[in-house]
């Protein structure tokens, strides 16, 4: 028997299984037992042999070209973008949701693929845990997916790394030795400033020791000494490339364009100048052939490039995204955090270079998500839950529901109708739910409560069918702005009309940046792509609800020329986060006499 059996689930048949007494790793392991192999999901995904590359017997990748090839005249399925309310610091479920989603389209029949996230090492070992989903609606198999997976990350680690070899070791040499030396070994003095060097070092952890460093003591061979620091990888450059790029070709392009440092005289340093480019290109060869994986159900999942839509763009990768919707006739992927974040960059970025639109838009919603916006107490992980969010509280409910609203009309400012997913917690009552279904409604969205987490697609029937309905619908997608708008222009468009601020405030030194950047015409051509905190519709994580009377401040712009963006940052939020005081890596550990991983969530 199979976990994807169209009468009766594995679950469904143990009468013994209780998934509310289980972790998430527990469930995954006993789902695990019953999956598909990889060869099976491939060929009832409609996979020709030689597009699939194994990487054992339950995770493969799929040559992205050769298919695309093959069925460049289908028609391509409908296209499914999850997103949510501003989120507690638990998570409010949306992977989990998009995997549920997955499963209750499965349930109606529909051939559906889903397009997530690879999980990066830094929140898996933190506080967050994996990014998988979770009880009955997971990605598994978990602990490959969760500790490398098919080496993308490290891949992508490696290659930002070569690049900070490539122009650390250049400015040493340049140092070290005279215009006639450097001729001998056919280079030429670049003459970086070491006070405008661009990027950090690359490490897939949350290790905020490592945020400001320096680099290069010692003797003339040790380098040149200067001020350094890392990022977590899943913020590079690279990785919004790999997001981005439309294949080999394109992505080599791109890394060629990254800007390293600029020089005395103020000009930028590429790759290209180094002539790391093609090295780096290299390391990323095999990643940037999607992952393919399965739900707890069966059905087929692409997990391909990575999540912080804070701080990066934060969305599976366009190849994946084409190859399912030329698979399926329904394709799920998400957008990290909420629509003020990952939507925006969905809708504003990812479509605009990938030429598709989506038909549908869910939007993440908890109860105890929406008591903490209209007041309750701070949610912390690992700290119980107060009181308030374990019993109806319809005051402190409606009053949140202004963060919910918020959400609605940013997605509706795109042209598309929201589908509102009530993510289902045993501690939600019937006039709770409904309520949240009455404010929806007044606000233009259609609304579902689903049970995915406890009973997997059969729970996630109602979503299933509300996204179906949503997808019938006539929508005129739109953007929020065009590239012929200045950037300036275009950060103050966002801040009212997406996060709801009054205006922007500007340092001195960002505002030098702008005048530069516009007055620049190629700049024009990059879009923008904001750093902001997640856990709050503004730049303040302790600002919760809907925040108003705000200006948001604007403190540094980034160039990631490569990935085609300019990156402003709001606020005071880290390229690298830390790790806090109960780490996931405390209850990680390994069944020696199995072999097996245990603790992951």
């Amino acid at each position: 028997m199979t976990i994807t059996s169209t009468k009766m689930s594995f679950f469904e048949s143990n009468k013994y299984f209780d998934p509310t007494q289980m972790a998430d790793w527990e469930i995954a392991g006993a789902a695990e037992k019953h999956m598909k192999s990889i060869w099976k999901v491939a060929d009832e995904l409609g996979l020709c042999e030689d597009e699939l590359i194994p990487y054992g017997n339950h995770v493969g990748k799929v040559k992205f070209l050769k298919v695309l090839g093959r069925l460049n005249r289908q028609p391509q399925g409908k296209y499914i973008d999850v997103t949510a309310i501003t989120p507690t610091p638990l998570g409010e479920g949306k992977t989990t949701t998009t995997m549920g989603l997955v499963q209750g389209l499965g349930r109606l029949g529909i051939r559906v693929v889903g397009a997530i996230r690879q999980p990066s090492g830094g929140p898996t070992f933190n506080i967050k845990g994996s990014a998988a989903g979770g009880g009955l609606a997971q990605c598994i198999p978990l602990t490959p997916l969760s500790m490398g997976l098919t080496g993308d990350i490290d891949a992508i680690t490696n290659a930002h790394n070569l690049g900070m070899v490539a122009l650390t070791s250049r400015m040493q040499h340049e140092r070290n030795y005279d215009d006639a030396t450097l001729a001998k070994r056919n280079l030429k003095r670049i003459d970086i400033d070491p006070n405008r060097v661009q990027m950090k070092w690359a490490i897939d952890f949350c290790a905020q020791s490592l945020r400001n460093i320096t680099i290069g003591k010692g003797g003339k061979m040790d380098g040149v000494e200067m001020e350094s620091g890392f990022q977590i990888t899943v913020s590079s450059e690279i990785m919004a490339i790999l997001a981005v790029a439309s294949d080999l070709d394109d992505m080599r392009d791109r890394i060629s364009k990254m800007v390293v440092a600029y020089d005395k005289k103020g000009n930028a340093v590429t790759t290209a100048d180094l002539e790391v480019d093609g090295a780096m290109t290299a390391w990323m060869m095999n990643a940037i052939n999607p992952n393919l994986l399965q739900t707890v159900e069966g059905q087929p999942v692409f997990m391909h490039a990575g999540p912080f839509a804070n701080i990066a763009i934060g969305q599976s990768s366009i190849i994946a995204d084409k190859v399912g919707l030329k698979l399926a006739d329904y394709l799920v992927t998400e957008s990290g955090f909420g629509s003020d974040i990952g939507f925006e960059k969905f809708w504003n970025l990812k479509c605009r270079y990938s030429g598709l639109t989506p038909d549908a838009v869910v939007i993440v919603a908890t109860v105890r998500a929406l008591k903490m916006h209209g007041g309750g107490p701070a949610v912390k992980p690992g700290m119980p839950l107060d009181d308030v969010y374990k019993k109806e509280n319809l005051e402190l409910l409606e009053k949140g529901c202004e963060n919910l609203i918020a959400h609605i009309e940013i997605v509706k400012k795109s042209g598309v109708k929201p589908v509102v997913c009530i993510n289902g917690f045993h501690t939600d009552t019937r006039a709770e739910v409904e309520l949240i279904k009455k404010i929806a409604d007044q606000h233009g969205a259609l609304a579902a409560h689903s049970n995915h987490w406890l009973k997997g697609g059969e729970g996630a029937r109602e979503l299933a069918e509300a996204v179906v309905e949503a997808c019938k619908g006539h929508h005129e997608f739109k953007f929020l702005y065009d590239f012929d708008m200045p950037h300036k222009q275009r950060i103050e468009k966002i801040a009212k009309e997406v996060y709801g601020a009054t205006g922007v405030a500007y340092s001195l030194n960002v505002r030098r940046k702008l005048d530069e950047i516009d007055a620049n015409p190629k700049m024009g051509e990059l879009g923008t792509c904001m750093v902001k905190t997640h856990l709050s519709l503004s730049h303040e994580p302790d600002w919760k609800g809907r925040p108003r009377g705000w200006q948001l401040p604007i403190r540094d712009i980034l160039i990631y020329q490569g990935a085609g963006f300019l990156v402003p940052v709001a606020g005071d939020i880290k390229l690298l986060p830390g790790t806090g005081s109960d780490p996931a890596f405390r209850r990680i550990d390994v069944d020696v006499n199995t072999g097996k991983v245990k603790g992951l969530f």
